[in-house]
């Protein structure tokens, strides 16, 4: 297994060249010049993290880490914590959202127990630091140890994964409870107010949300995380699942494959991971704008767009399986459309 500062020392930078090189395909087809907007955009950035003119990727994994957390216990989910667990197992057969949708997209579905309370799951890769991470509204999430551990191993478990064939990987997460370490990290990484981070998540009543913007303001105050380290912050105001998307998106990165993002928690994930490693940043594609109230924050700080606004806030990887067809059409258009030559079609830029 590679150290974690192995693994960041290995992400490479894209290949400036084939994005040129791209750019000047996608004008010469027989379009208008840019006239498929983000596809367009796309394809240059899938061209770069690929060094090719015809990036393709006929392997998709969504990754999900699950767990438990402590905070679970101030009363800021409105599902009772077995539904972590309980969910997992409809994972495992198939039964979740996300694997109906990675299966429409052609993509697999790998598992990872990170911290879920109750017996080991079979079928699930079990990275179980412990049945759940420790209340933040009391102290620290986890030990820094535990933290940084969990990414490499996560970093390292995506790095496996390519070299068994996969090259396109999106990361997913299930844990009840998890919108608070997320509003928590974004709040201290972007600097930003609880107000402006806390959500409602799964369907926590509105008229209790002050509530959970007191848990959340408890928990900085109480662990006072250092903003401009990544694992700092994780560890105190975050949790398992969340560590585990930072490694795997970390990892995805140093393996030269594209890493596609989800929702709230993969932007908090994300954001956390670009302060350890801040060369992941051109290999991070967002899907969509989750319906959760931190998301926008999270998303200028990344200085992301995503494509999809679907109002969605299912989490589980949801997001990442409707992007992969996106994918896909912005590498079908450079390799299958015609060119302006080959047509005898002269366009000009206005």
């Amino acid at each position: 297994m590679k150290t974690l500062t192995r693994i960041i020392n290995a992400i490479g930078s894209p290949d400036e060249q084939c994005q040129r090189h791209m750019a000047l395909h996608l004008d010469g087809l027989v379009k208008p010049i840019g006239s498929l907007g983000r596809l367009e955009l796309l394809a240059v950035q899938l061209s770069g993290i690929s060094h090719t003119l015809e990036p393709a990727y006929p392997r998709k994994l969504i990754v999900v880490t699950a767990a438990d957390h402590g905070v679970y216990d101030e009363d800021v989910s409105s599902a009772p914590q077995i539904v972590t667990h309980m969910q997992m197992i409809n994972m495992v057969e198939g039964k979740a959202g996300v694997n109906v949708l990675a299966k429409q997209a052609g993509a697999e579905v790998l598992l990872v127990d990170t911290g879920i309370k109750g017996d080991v799951i079979p079928g699930v890769v079990d990275f179980r630091v412990r049945q759940g991470s420790d209340n933040i509204a009391q102290g620290p999430a986890m030990r820094h140890d535990e933290a940084y551990h969990l990414i490499e191993r996560c970093a390292n478990l995506a790095m496996q994964q390519v070299e068994k064939g996969v090259n396109l990987i999106g990361v997913g997460e299930l844990g009840m409870a998890n919108t608070t370490p997320a509003a928590a990290v974004v709040s201290v990484m972007c600097r930003a107010s609880p107000a402006l981070t806390v959500g409602t998540g799964a369907n926590f009543p509105a008229p209790r949300l002050q509530h959970k913007v007191d848990v959340v303001s408890r928990a900085i105050a109480i662990n006072r995380p250092d903003a401009e380290d990544g694992i700092d912050v994780l560890a105190k105001v975050g949790g398992f699942d969340l560590c585990g998307m930072a490694g795997t998106i970390i990892g995805a990165a140093a393996a030269g494959i594209p890493v596609v993002l989800d929702g709230f928690l993969s932007y908090a994930s994300a954001i956390a991971a670009m302060k350890i490693a801040p060369s992941i940043r051109p290999y991070l594609i967002p899907s969509h704008r989750s319906a959760e109230k931190g998301t926008q924050t999270a998303l200028t700080f990344l200085a992301l767009s995503p494509v999809l606004d679907m109002d969605m806030r299912l989490g589980e990887g949801s997001g990442a399986a409707l992007m992969f067809p996106l994918i896909d059409a912005a590498c079908a258009i450079p390799a299958q459309m015609g060119t302006l030559a080959s047509g005898s079609i002269v366009l000009t830029k206005s």
